[in-house]
């Protein structure tokens, strides 16, 4: 087996592929929080979703001692990540696959068209695929540029066909058309689906139909099926993908030629680790005990499945981000979406605000760490958070992703420091940290701040409110209202009540 040298691969280019946004999140953010339909979309899907997360994981005595689990292989994965890659390809091309390297989001896609055309009978390329729901493929742009070049790829997917036949991107990792009601996919299936019945309704059941009859002759008749993968196994050469709807089997299984793109971060070391991802990823993403499809695919099998087997091992950042000692646990990330729907930024903003194929807490860090947090594009997406620490408590394989935004922000602020010719003065967020620690580093001077606690209620108004305040402090009350600060500090009472215990004791002797 040789050792893989992963190198390290150059930032992607501008706006190329979907994971750099093209506006600040503050103000993607701003535009989406006035549309009430979202809004009201997502609130009722997250909290579903959450709800019916929290009865399946209660069911698990061991929940934690699995989360350990997965928290434990991810980390061995990365540590040992260019042996395991060496050994994937090794073992997949034994079993009669083909294995290619792509160290960015352009080599990827050119890569992928070559293979399409090559898989042309009597020299007619191929105009149509078929394609698995894949994060990878949306990450690098795959649609749009086989598109470009007259390849048109299928989405088989439900929630990825409502998007493509919508023109819209999606908003979710598991479930990219959250930000729909059935009626809005009614009226996309009525506007965008050749020979869809004029009498559809928003009956889900009916929606359902509907594209199972748009997608049957897709499927028979596709030579070239597109797919992500979940998992792969480096012991085995083992490719897998989960799914909920078959569509994912079918396009494994019928055409001629499958191709899998795959994050080089997707390996697992055994085929034995997937006992532990099978049981934390339904729970985590859909709510489930188990998937309903499960497809594992090891190379090619002569007269059963894909003849022709591809797989494309994806960088696009992601040696970078190993490379950060402090974030690289976010390339353990199982594309869940746990923390999504626990968010509550993200539960007010949607998706789209995010600007990247990968929203919510973990597209908050994963998206600059491919990047570099200097690329002007995903340097706002640090602060899309309010560090509450429940995508924390939701992650199946416990990435810390409060700390590791914690440490974006500090690169961030130390990239604009150390620019040329940057002023370095301080800012009132800056003066008010610092007073802070002026004070709280020493008991006296923290009570002498504290006897003039009583000031501030002079601010408040008749409810003991204080409802606006100046400078760093108005960005706060803009939205939000404080209490009045108590007549005495706490310590002041603590004080008072102990003098107070001790004359009594004096007397009681």
């Amino acid at each position: 087996m040789t050792a893989v040298s992963l190198g390290m691969p150059a930032v992607p280019p501008r706006g190329f592929g979907n994971i750099s946004a093209l506006e600040s999140f503050p103000k993607a953010a701003h535009r989406e929080l006035g549309n009430a339909q979202l809004r009201a979309n997502l609130g009722h899907a997250t909290h579903t979703i959450r709800d019916k997360r929290l009865r399946v994981v209660s069911e698990l005595p061991d929940w934690e001692e699995l989360r350990d689990a997965g928290s434990a292989i991810k980390a061995e994965a990365m540590d040992r990540l260019p042996e395991l890659l060496a050994q994937f390809e090794e073992q997949f091309t034994a079993r009669g696959g083909t294995v290619h390297w792509a160290r960015d989001a352009a080599e990827a896609n050119r890569i992928v068209e070559g293979l399409v055309r090559a898989a042309g009978a009597d020299g007619e390329s191929p105009t149509e695929v078929v394609k698995v729901k894949s994060m990878a493929t949306q990450e690098i742009g795959l649609n749009e540029y086989l598109e470009e070049r007259g390849i048109a790829a299928y989405e088989t997917d439900l929630a990825e066909l409502i998007v493509q036949l919508g023109h819209d991107k999606p908003s979710h990792i598991l479930v990219p058309a959250i930000h729909k009601n059935r009626t809005e996919i009614r009226d996309i299936f009525l506007a965008e689906m050749p020979d869809v019945d004029p009498a559809l309704t928003d009956e889900p059941r009916r929606l359902a139909m509907a594209a199972r009859a748009h997608l049957r002759a897709k499927f028979l008749s596709a030579r070239v099926a597109i797919s992500g993968a979940n998992f792969g196994i480096a012991e085995t050469g083992t490719l897998g993908v989960v799914e909920s709807e078959g569509n994912g089997r079918m396009c494994v299984t019928l055409p001629q030629t499958l191709i899998t793109v795959m994050g080089i971060e997707k390996v697992l070391p055994r085929a034995e680790d997937l006992g532990v991802f099978m049981q934390l990823l339904p729970r985590s993403s859909t709510g489930e005990r188990m998937n309903p499809y499960t497809s594992l695919w090891t190379g090619a099998t002569p007269g059963d499945g894909p003849s022709d087997v591809h797989v494309v091992l994806l960088d696009n950042g992601r040696t970078r981000a190993l490379a950060d000692r402090h974030g690289r646990s976010a390339l353990h990330c199982i594309r869940c979406s746990a923390c999504m729907n626990v968010c509550p930024v993200y539960e007010r903003t949607g998706g789209h605000a995010y600007g990247s194929t990968y929203p919510g807490p973990i597209g908050a860090i994963l998206s600059p760490l491919l990047t570099g947090v200097e690329a002007e594009e995903n340097k706002s997406l640090p602060y899309a958070s309010s560090l509450c620490g429940a995508c924390f408590d939701a992650c199946p394989v416990k990435i810390n992703i409060p700390e590791i935004l914690v440490h974006l922000r500090g690169e961030d602020v130390e990239a604009r420091r150390s620019k040329p010719g940057a002023r370095h003065l301080p800012s009132q967020f800056d003066l008010a940290m610092a007073g802070a620690s002026w004070a709280m580093s020493d008991g006296a001077r923290m009570g002498v701040l504290e006897r003039g606690l009583p000031l501030g209620r002079l601010a408040a108004g008749r409810d003991r409110v204080i409802g606006k305040l100046p400078g760093l402090g108005a960005g706060w009350t803009q939205s939000r209202d404080i209490p009045a600060p108590p007549a005495e500090s706490f310590r002041h009472q603590w004080a008072k009540r102990e003098k107070l215990n001790t004359s009594e004791e004096g007397e009681a002797k």
